[in-house]
């Protein structure tokens, strides 16, 4: 009897480790939007590659003209914690597609597989005001677990979105 439900039962746990991932990156960039109102400076989440998978660093705007690549090259927008790899801390979920689903927008995924959809030196950038960027990140988890967190520009929300596959559409998380 329970050999019979342990494959439902991994499934379960796969679908809850990758919501826990979407929200840990949604915490983070909520994060990043509390820091650059509190420091008074701007404040951005960038997407660094690393092989196949990306890290996560945050950074800090040192010379008032925002967060920049170039900036971040030469040190004068600093690291503001250490990058983090979500391979290591989330087994099982990367950036990236499950095979035919469309992103957020209704694009085609195999045309773009590209899971960071930010427009910047792949950063979402957050300002003093309380303003940032746009953009979207997706994340997939063990079996048919698809996710994206997004950032509207402007005031910057996040979502957290999650693909139902039976419906064939992303509805909140």
């Amino acid at each position: 009897m329970c050999g019979a439900g342990a494959p439902a039962l991994l499934t379960a746990r796969d679908g809850i480790l990758a919501d826990g991932v979407a929200e840990f990156l949604a915490g983070q960039l909520h994060g990043a939007r509390m820091e650059a109102l509190k420091r008074r400076s701007n404040v951005a989440i960038r997407f660094e590659a690393d092989g196949d998978d990306f890290l996560v660093a945050v950074y800090l705007d040192g010379n008032a003209n925002g967060v920049r690549a170039a900036d971040i090259t030469r040190g004068d927008d600093p690291l503001m914690r250490p990058r983090q790899a979500f391979r290591q801390q989330f087994a099982g979920v990367r950036f990236g597609f499950e095979a035919g689903v469309p992103d957020i927008d209704g694009g085609d995924t195999a045309a773009n597989p590209d899971p960071i959809r930010v427009v910047l030196s792949r950063m979402l950038s957050f300002s003093p005001t309380g303003t940032s960027s746009s953009g979207t990140v997706y994340l997939r988890g063990r079996g048919p677990h698809q996710l994206a967190v997004r950032v509207l520009g402007g005031t910057g929300p996040v979502l957290s979105l999650d693909f139902d596959f039976g419906a064939r559409k992303w509805q909140p998380c």
